[in-house]
């Protein structure tokens, strides 16, 4: 009977103890995030044929860094726009697409645990998301992208994590401007709804069906929600993820993307609880991390959480050798597409020149879409900051530094007024209006004292304004007087060809399907063509992306001398020139 009951003791003591063990246990978990990879599978530079310092290669290397730790759970999220922004990632979108896409593969085996789905994975096309999609082993996320055949989301709308008996949901969302940016065909049977309303339904519905211990938001959506004249009000505004944080409660963190920023601040939700946001910046130069202590309280029986974020940098990490290999015949086979030699350029061109006036860069790509179109007249922008192409051979490669995105060509009926409003648009976004020839004459960003900014991303001054929404045109003649207000700027002399410009006369305009759809505002805001009417001024559209017709162009005519043709010019001159050359040094230095 002793005996008995000595074993009784200690079998009770046994489970105490263990009991007291989990009810006290602690875990650590860190989830890593990176967002807009565009493409940087490997760390080299395919356009510019040199090695780099950001990859996912090396993101792989601090990854498995970090699973090494066996005193931590990690969790590996991306934030989308994942499938655009170099030839690597091109050529399996579109020349090579019966293989397995290597992006796929990489991020495979890597063991992303989730993926938010961003706008450029959108602009590949049905044919290319959906059979990534398909090639993925995890859930590919996207609450608010809706199949209008079936009102349920198109993409799965969240996950579910298990660490060391927590239980994690990861909600994902896209930023709901896509039709505002991209052709129908692109999206055709997806309806993209608002965030905050999203976030609110699924948030329920997680907490309801599922109970989990931690609340995850992986968004592909920015910080800063009054871009592009939004406000904090606006329906579907296209950067929603700190909206969400401060209305929506019951997330504990939320990787934000979209907006190439990086961020790691926390923000207060109406609720009083504090939400954690991260978000790398782009291009895996960086991860964001969140790094969590859990410890269960016994008596409220759920976890406490301390939730600390930092961003780490990709350059201090060296490439994964497995990773490389693994991936050598795909890094081999689209270093030969890209220097495939398609033309000649007798002189060098600089996206920086566009900056500041009329260049032989933005003529260039106005001159290819008057081509290609037959149109009248042509818009474009600086689609890089201080990009340049060499004089001399030309290659396939070349063209994503003279052309960067894949937008569609569109030809549109514009009336004479809507063309002049368009240009005061967006020289309005581009020149200050000067009040004597010591002034700036780009528009710069300025803090409350009035003191120019430095933009990180750029490594430049900072501009108030996005230079990809810096348009020109070509096929008219037209001066931008810069002592004038906004409205009053711009006096259109005549068509390029001789004849005469009429405002009431509508005119052919070839344009890029960003534009045509209302991106960066020049239609809806400029021209003041409802959102809803800007489908029914398309003409047509290209079948492929400009930057295919721009290399057919190029081989077509073999040796290209890009010159500025002086269709325009800024006025009052002698104040163009000296705050110019000012303006230059601001942002370039002295090169």
């Amino acid at each position: 009977m002793m005996q008995f009951r000595k074993s009784f003791f200690y079998v009770t003591l046994i489970l105490i103890v263990f009991t007291v063990s989990i009810f006290a246990q602690t875990v650590n978990i860190k989830i890593i995030q990176t967002t807009d990879e565009h493409g940087a599978l490997f760390p080299y530079d395919f356009t510019d044929q040199k090695e780099i310092n950001n990859s996912l290669a090396q993101v792989y290397t601090f990854v498995k860094q970090e699973r090494e730790n066996k005193n931590q759970e990690v969790i590996l999220l991306s934030g989308g726009d994942i499938l655009q922004g170099t030839p690597a990632v091109y050529y399996y979108n579109f020349e090579k697409t019966n293989v397995p896409h290597p992006f796929s593969e990489a991020f495979n085996l890597m063991k992303y645990d989730a993926a938010a789905v961003g706008n450029h994975d959108i602009e590949t096309g049905h044919a290319v998301y959906d059979k990534f999609n398909k090639e993925i082993k995890f859930p590919w996320l996207a609450a608010n992208a809706i199949n209008k055949k079936t009102g349920k989301p198109y993409f799965k709308p969240y996950t579910i994590i298990k660490k060391k008996g927590i239980k994690i949901a990861i909600l994902g969302l896209i930023t709901p401007y896509i039709p505002h940016w991209l052709p129908e065909k692109l999206w055709s049977g997806i309806e993209f709804e608002d965030m905050v309303k999203t976030a609110e339904k699924w948030i329920k519905i997680i907490k309801e069906k599922e109970k989990p211990d931690l609340m995850i938001g992986l968004f592909h959506s920015g910080v800063d929600y009054t871009y592009g004249n939004q406000s904090i009000n606006d329906d579907k505004n296209e950067n929603a993820s700190k909206i969400i944080a401060q209305r929506v409660p019951g997330f504990d963190i939320i990787f934000v993307g979209h907006d190439h920023h990086g961020w790691n601040f926390k923000e207060k939700c109406v609720d009083g609880n504090e939400v954690q946001i991260l978000g790398a910046s782009s291009s895996a130069r960086d991860a964001s991390v969140a790094n969590l202590v859990l410890t269960f309280d016994k008596n409220l029986k759920t976890w406490k959480k301390e939730i600390k974020g930092e961003i780490v940098e990709s350059k201090n990490y060296i490439p994964n050798d497995a990773f490389l290999k693994k991936f050598n015949p795909q890094f081999e086979e689209v270093k030969k597409y890209v220097l495939k030699e398609i033309g000649n350029f007798t002189e060098t061109i600089y996206t920086r020149d566009a900056l500041f006036g009329n260049s032989s860069f933005t003529d260039l790509i106005n001159q290819v879409q008057l081509d290609v179109t037959n149109a009248d007249i042509s818009f474009t922008a600086p689609l890089s900051l201080n990009a340049k192409i060499e004089k001399g051979n030309v290659y396939v490669g070349t063209m994503f530094k003279l052309y960067r995105y894949e937008n569609f060509l569109y030809t549109m009926k514009l009336t004479g007024k809507e063309i002049k409003d368009y240009l005061e648009y967006s020289y309005n976004l581009w020149f200050n209006q000067m009040k004597d020839e010591n002034d700036h004459l780009l528009k710069f960003e300025k803090d409350e004292k009035g003191n120019l900014l430095f933009d990180n991303r750029n490594q430049a001054t900072s501009l108030e304004n996005q230079y990809y929404n810096f348009d020109c045109a070509l096929g008219i003649n037209y001066t931008v007087d810069v002592s004038k207000p906004f409205g009053d700027k711009i006096k259109i002399s005549s068509m390029s060809n001789g004849e005469s410009f009429d405002l009431n006369k509508t005119y052919k305009v070839a344009i890029n399907s960003y534009r045509g759809n209302g991106g960066g505002g020049h239609l809806v805001d400029g021209a003041k063509i409802p959102f809803e009417e800007l489908t029914k001024r398309i003409i047509n559209s290209t079948e492929k992306d400009f930057r295919y017709y721009i290399m057919k162009w190029i081989e077509k005519h073999k040796t290209i001398t890009p010159k500025a043709t002086g269709n325009w010019k800024v006025i009052p001159e002698d104040w163009w020139l000296k705050a110019k050359e000012k303006d230059f040094k601001l942002m370039f230095g002295k090169n």
